[in-house]
């Protein structure tokens, strides 16, 4: 009955290590296939770095387009991206994207599909008076529609830094 006590405390010392390291942002974050689709789909409209046919590549996948022309891999980032919504004035959505001196401030369903987006990838939000915050910084999803076109799960990836 103490051997299982042991391991049952160390798995718990190490659940909560690894919960620590995530939680202060020390260890980047990845996340794969349709949650990495969904990211780079938010992301990707906003992204002054994209070209035109790469933004309606990135479109197009994740409206469940697998067949689309555009066949080099594209990389959506953005330097950090801070969402807000309100608890006490629940109007508040809002978002800000950087992408290197450039910040994107949407507003609105757009900042709720954002919002959403980054709970989905695991991004915890953080409370202040009235608010809810989420935010990631050095984002980078590799986009590949060969992959994808063959509909395995693969071709999407991200990786990003939890918080600020």
């Amino acid at each position: 009955m103490k051997s299982v006590r042991s391991i049952l405390a160390c798995g718990l010392i190490a659940a909560c290590a690894q919960g620590a390291t995530g939680a202060s942002g020390a260890a980047p974050a990845k996340v794969s296939g349709a949650t990495a689709l969904a990211l780079a789909g938010v992301i990707a409209p906003l992204s002054p770095d994209l070209t035109g046919p790469e933004k309606k590549a990135v479109a197009m996948l994740f409206a469940a387009n697998a067949d689309i022309p555009y066949k080099k891999p594209i990389v959506v980032t953005a330097d950090k991206i801070v969402c807000r919504t309100g608890n006490v004035d629940i109007t508040v959505r809002n978002c800000e994207v950087s992408f290197g001196k450039k910040t994107k401030t949407v507003n609105g369903s757009t900042a709720n599909e954002i919002f959403a987006t980054e709970a989905l990838a695991g991004i915890p939000p953080d409370g202040a008076a009235g608010s809810n915050f989420e935010s990631l910084s050095k984002l980078s999803c590799t986009i590949d529609p060969n992959a994808i076109r063959r509909k395995d799960g693969s071709g999407a990836d991200c990786t990003f830094q939890p918080g600020n």
